[in-house]
């Protein structure tokens, strides 16, 4: 299936405003289906496209790279002829497929988008690991746009419920509460969004199998391995850390703070022992990092401490696989249970992950913020986390509490919003529940994170 996706705009954005000057690179995880909107790029918005894979690529199509980069002519010559694609100036789309594979031809792009006669749109992951950056020159013609998984938006796009998207956003900006019934139905697709995620074959494979489960929690644990597959290839000086820090990824989550405790996955270890293995997993894609911010101000990420950091997975329907062995979920019932919020567990832990993944797909970096008392010997304020409104002249921070029931206390806001009373917009609610405005602190459904 082809899904509608929003980073298609952009694409087209890119390709009116740049006119060639610059190539485009669609970074972002694993089979978050990069090369499919190329591809559909290519396909809708060119006369004809050339597609070089560099995960299959012969060595014959590399070598045109090296022997042929400083005689274009020959070199699109030879491509194609390779390729048996007729070229035509300012009317072709050349798409440099998994490019990490083959740093030399991201090298190349310098000289072929000078050249002028051709766009150039590549796609890749572990873009700025240090294999794949070594004795490269980065060239300064190319610009970066992160992919991410499918949103809730995307999701509801695929599921055929535009109108229901459309009147969500309208209640949005009118901040005003949805029917009660149009409500549940929003929260029911919610529900499924946190199950099933936003890996597109992950969503079509449910749809196909008229929205059963099972077959889509194979593909899920098929992708879980073929992440841990590619931890496995990384260097042995930080692969075994990396690999402890992604198994652990549901235990941390499940606890109340949420955040990674380094003695715990390995004993007499710090923050500095992990730096590697937390860099591979953020410029893969595969987790959302959140830092804590002790001084909410200008500037948030100016007061982070990146000693105390939570670990979110980049795709919440990953991590609900992720959180259980094959056993424990490979029945339907268990999915419908969790459904109906039947099932005992931590269900916080995925609405929070859920939440963090929207933020960050909304190019919101994330912050969260404890306050530990002394003398209660706890934190008696905790913040999952903390956006700001960008503003120059009056910069405003807005507190962000995650909850997953109906019933539920906001002291820590509350506290949190005293404290920092000058330097805080609006407070910020998401629950399960209906929208709600109380004085300066404002109660939205779950659904509505992607808005903020």
């Amino acid at each position: 299936m082809i899904f509608k996706r929003k980073i298609y705009q952009k694409l087209l954005e890119w390709k009116k405003n740049t006119d060639g000057s610059k190539a485009m690179l669609i970074e972002g995880a694993r089979r978050i289906g990069k090369s499919t909107i190329a591809e559909e790029f290519a396909k809708n918005e060119y006369k004809n496209y050339i597609l070089i894979d560099f995960s299959t690529a012969t060595n014959t199509i590399k070598s045109y790279f090296t022997n042929y980069i400083n005689d274009l002519d020959t070199f699109f010559l030879m491509i194609s002829t390779a390729y048996g694609v007729p070229l035509y100036e300012r009317e072709t789309l050349f798409i440099f497929d998994e490019v990490q594979f083959f740093p030399i031809a991201r090298q190349a792009i310098k000289h072929l988008v000078a050249d002028g006669r051709y766009d150039y749109l590549e796609t890749g992951s572990l873009i700025s690991i240090r294999e794949n950056v070594k004795d490269i020159l980065i060239p300064s013609e190319e610009r970066t746009i992160k992919m991410y998984p499918m949103d809730f938006d995307e999701f509801l796009w695929a599921m055929g419920e535009h109108l229901l998207l459309d009147y969500i956003q309208t209640c949005y900006e009118e901040k005003k509460p949805l029917d009660p019934g149009l409500h549940n139905q929003a929260m029911l697709n919610f529900k499924k969004y946190i199950l099933v995620g936003g890996m597109p074959k992950v969503v079509s494979i449910f749809l196909e199998k008229r929205q059963q489960f099972e077959e889509a929690d194979r593909e899920k644990r098929d992708i879980l391995y073929l992440y841990r597959n590619d931890i496995m290839k990384i260097k042995e000086s930080y692969r075994g850390r990396t690999l402890m820090l992604f198994d652990q990824i549901p235990g941390f989550l499940s606890k109340h703070e949420k955040r990674v405790i380094y003695n715990q996955i390995e004993n007499g270890s710090s923050a500095i022992d992990f730096s590697e293995a937390f860099f591979w997993l953020q410029d893969s894609m595969i987790c959302n990092e959140c830092f804590n911010c002790s001084d909410p101000n200008v500037g948030l990420a100016i007061n982070e401490e990146r000693t105390f950091v939570k670990c979110y997975m980049g795709d919440t329907g990953l991590l609900v696989s992720h959180s259980f062995t094959e056993n424990e979920l490979l029945t339907e019932s268990v999915y419908q249970q969790i459904l109906n919020d039947k099932l005992s567990f931590n269900e916080g832990m995925f609405y929070e992950n859920v939440i963090a993944q929207i933020l960050t797909a909304n190019g919101h970096q994330l912050f969260f913020y404890n306050h530990y008392n002394p003398e209660k010997g706890r934190n008696d304020i905790e913040i999952d986390f903390m956006i700001s409104n960008n503003s120059k002249l009056k910069y405003k921070v807005s507190p962000i509490e995650v909850k997953s029931t109906k019933r539920y206390s906001a002291v820590s806001l509350m506290r949190f919003t005293e404290k920092f009373k000058s330097r805080i917009g609006q407070s910020i609610i998401l629950h399960p529940g209906n929208l709600r405005i109380d004085g300066e602190m404002i109660r939205l459904p779950c659904y509505m994170a992607g808005f903020l």
